[in-house]
């Protein structure tokens, strides 16, 4: 059975009148790397700093290596690393310093591995913090992490800031985690890293988790695009239940097809003369918005 690091069960979070969590249940087991995703504003931060013992939940329960994350906040934060979508550094010390720093107060030590990532992130660590762009801040606080011997990584947008060489050098090293057995939170508004790197997700939408699964699951749920040239006019498929968004051109055809119904479709489509075929599998930017128009549409619907 699959250990759970991380559970969270019908956790709430209220600020005087207004609810920034109304019912958020996720589990992120040992050894995946589970992406919590969502738009600004969705909870997201909301729930990772009530998981590092910042904020006090209103309701529910929430636990990291089976330890109450409000009680024994201190015991948990021994075996996490955590870097947050936006750093503040001491303005007067280095960057070097700062690694340091955040390394000794995590009971760890600059090692080996620190200048490996100094140099991978291109780092100028004898510069003073205040002089760093949020780009560099972001890198100081990814390097102490990624240094840091950890059961559990949590980050929270942690690639703002970063030009897109250095996103990709911070993917390469999540994954090196997962490949070493390591769990991660990844909170994240950027589809494509989620999806390159993530087993499991989690939408959260208004304080609320919408779905959690896996993208295969989830592309179940989601549409297959397919465009076709044919030697006969394909428009009888227009009518399928499984066909949405038809469009034709004289022989060229376009639409998206339910994934479940996929066979069904091709079925359909082999006595017309298929000539040419292109499929696409759905992104995640796909479902997301998908899942987004969904709720958007159902609680339209309810007032």
């Amino acid at each position: 059975m699959t250990e759970a690091v991380v559970t969270i069960n019908h956790l709430q979070k209220k600020f005087g009148k207004f609810q920034a969590l109304k019912d958020v249940t996720l589990t992120v087991n040992a050894g995946e790397v589970f992406g919590f995703i969502g738009p600004n504003g969705a909870g997201k931060s909301t729930t990772i700093r009530t998981l590092l013992g910042i904020l006090k939940k209103s309701g529910g329960e929430a636990t990291i290596f089976g330890q109450d994350v409000w009680t024994d906040a201190v015991a948990i934060h021994k075996r996490l690393a955590y870097v947050p979508g936006d750093v503040y550094l001491w303005p007067n010390l280095s960057g070097g310093e700062v690694i340091d720093l955040f390394l000794k107060l995590n009971g760890q030590k600059h090692s080996p591995r620190t200048d490996e990532l100094i140099t991978k992130f291109k780092l100028d660590v004898t510069k003073k913090c205040r002089t760093y762009s949020k780009g560099n801040r972001q890198k100081v606080a990814l390097i102490a992490a990624f240094s840091t011997a950890a059961d559990l990584y949590i980050f929270d947008e942690p690639t703002s800031g970063l030009d897109p060489l250095m996103e990709e050098i911070f993917q390469q090293e999540v994954l090196a985690l997962k490949d070493a057995g390591k769990s991660v939170l990844l909170s994240s508004h950027i589809l494509s890293e989620v999806e390159r790197m993530c087993d499991r997700i989690g939408i959260i939408r208004d304080g609320q988790i919408i779905e959690t699964g896996s993208l295969a699951d989830m592309r179940q749920l989601s549409r297959t695009q397919i465009t076709v040239t044919t030697t006969q006019s394909a428009g009888a498929l227009a009518a399928l239940p499984a066909v949405h968004g038809f469009k034709q051109t004289d022989q060229h055809a376009t639409f998206a097809v339910d994934s479940e119904a996929l066979g069904e479709v091709m079925t359909a489509l082999a006595p017309l003369g298929v000539k040419a075929l292109q499929s696409t599998p759905p992104t995640l930017e796909d479902l997301f918005l998908r899942y987004y128009n969904q709720k958007e549409v159902g609680s339209n619907a309810q007032h």
